[in-house]
């Protein structure tokens, strides 16, 4: 290569670092998509590349949806598969290639199973093995699985919330099928009861293994050697001064330049309300944050930063923290959160240091459903809820923020009723749909009228209604409240047809 070519590559090279640093401080999702699910609720979601294609898995009780993802992030649905007994909620989902065959694996929660599927060339799949729990693998109530790819073999690791918890090693074989390795069964030093979170590092040809205890309130590191097999390294509990690990729950981790980070997130135990549910009592409620570990040279967590939620975040009852994306300097991360209903989008720098970015509230609470894409150059987060009344996947674009300061959203809507429907019910739908202002509290103002126009471009629609907006989290929030849902429920059935339009003025 001469000269004149490297220069032009380095100044190149130079400039996205300088764009990425410029940007990354104001960057904001953007919901590009949502589409119904045919299981009760969305709880787990994953995706896949296979070839060219991009597919996205949503797990809910009793099955599995399968839908393709676009470089705009428009969601197609493909297909859905029923779960062992039509059981679950379908968790701790995972795709990925073992011997050149691309796999689905979902631990069916209530079915106390876990189930291989294979991935099909049009991104549906085939259920190809199932494993069933035992007294000695720790599969009841099974939650989180986590892929490790060793030299000559691959395992998965399954943990979960049962009576007799612990952490379980799995051979994957070229078929699909699990042979069980090893099982460590939990006890009062590892953290390994209530497995939510895990995550692998691989440092200086050396494989660990993190795990967060949603119940034991704290987090573990293991070695995974090439058998599949494991040992415990070091833990560490929960505080009540400068540790947020009461409910650990998310678990994820980076590499910036030279440091391997693990951050952890917490869905605090003050958060659950069901009785006997929370089987360590004696808790201590001081604050929400996200804690950072680093790993030192032998594989063990060192505490080493927390960011404290407050005013300005949006962090509380975190149950998933995803990487969208990393360089050498930085790791962008968004943070779900169940109470707080949001996603909040952190930097993380190469001292490990967090700093919030911005957060936008999804509307619905966030319980496992979180997954970060990419397409081409493109970042996306697809979310789903264990809301029993949502019943849908979202898709958002991750960009550098819009300005909107003195402006306000228009969200007009057009209605089309069918030719059969009656005044009544006319009469009804309207009025239940101008009493959403009394309801959602983030719709600013609402107004509406029949279509009174002559000039014969209507195409049919007889009433608009247009509501205002101060903020793209006032749209989500009105989006997905169970009053708005309610409302398309009842007065779907009468509705020949609807063309909504949005576009942002000064106030």
């Amino acid at each position: 290569m001469n000269t004149i070519k490297k220069t032009i590559l380095l100044l190149a090279f130079g400039l996205a670092q300088i764009c990425l640093g410029q940007t990354s401080d104001e960057l904001m999702l953007y919901r590009q998509d949502f589409k119904n699910i045919s299981g009760k609720n969305t709880v787990s979601v994953t995706s896949y590349k296979k070839g060219d294609s991009h597919y996205v898995y949503a797990g809910g009780i009793g099955n599995v949806d399968v839908y393709s993802l676009d470089k705009n992030g428009k969601l197609t649905s493909i297909s859905n598969h029923e779960l062992y007994k039509q059981k679950g909620p379908a968790r701790g989902m995972v795709a990925d290639n073992i011997g050149g065959t691309d796999f689905l694996f979902v631990a069916n929660k209530h079915g106390n199973v876990i189930e291989t599927f294979k991935i099909l060339d049009n991104g549906a799949i085939e259920r190809v093995a199932l494993v069933e729990d035992t007294d000695k693998t720790h599969l009841g109530t099974a939650i989180t699985l986590q892929v490790v790819h060793m030299k000559t073999s691959s395992y998965l690791f399954i943990g979960g919330l049962e009576a007799t918890p612990g952490l379980s090693s799995f051979k994957i074989n070229n078929d699909g099928k699990l042979t069980h390795v090893m099982s460590m069964k939990d006890d009062n030093k590892i953290h390994t009861d209530g497995i939510i979170g895990m995550f692998v590092h691989n440092i200086k040809g050396k494989t660990y293994l993190y795990t967060g205890g949603f119940q034991d309130n704290g987090v573990s590191s293991f070695r995974i050697y090439q058998n599949g097999t494991f040992k415990n390294i070091n833990n560490i509990s929960d505080n009540n001064t400068d540790r947020y690990l009461t409910g650990a729950y998310p678990v994820t981790g980076v590499t910036l330049d030279d440091n391997h980070y693990v951050i952890v997130g917490h869905r605090h135990h003050k958060y659950y309300k069901r009785n006997g549910f929370i089987k360590k009592t004696d808790f201590v409620y001081h604050g929400d944050g996200v804690s950072v570990f680093k790993v030192n040279k032998k594989g063990a967590l060192i505490p080493h930063f927390v960011l404290k939620d407050n005013e300005t975040t949006k962090l509380q009852g975190q149950t998933r923290i995803e990487v969208i994306s990393k360089d050498n300097n930085e790791a962008i991360l968004a943070v779900g959160t169940r109470d707080d209903a949001s996603i909040q989008l952190l930097k993380l720098n190469k001292d490990g240091m967090l700093s919030p970015i911005n957060y936008l509230e999804t509307g619905f609470s966030i319980y496992y459903g979180l997954r970060s894409h990419k397409i081409e150059n493109e970042n996306f987060l697809i979310a789903g809820s264990f809301r029993f009344d949502l019943g849908k996947i979202v898709t958002y674009k991750i960009a550098p923020k819009i300005n909107r300061d003195g402006k306000v959203l228009r969200h007009i809507v057009n209605l089309k009723y069918k030719e059969d429907a009656t005044k009544a019910q006319v009469d009804e739908a309207i009025q239940t749909f101008v009493n959403l202002k009394n309801e959602i509290p983030e719709i600013a103002s609402l107004e509406w009228g029949p279509n009174e126009s002559t000039e014969g471009h209507s195409h049919g629609f007889d009433y608009c209604f247009t509501l205002t907006f101060e903020n793209e989290h006032a749209l989500e929030i009105y989006l997905f409240h169970k009053a708005h849902l309610d409302l398309v429920s009842k007065v779907g059935p009468i509705i020949a047809d609807v063309l909504v339009m949005d576009y942002w003025t000064k106030k």
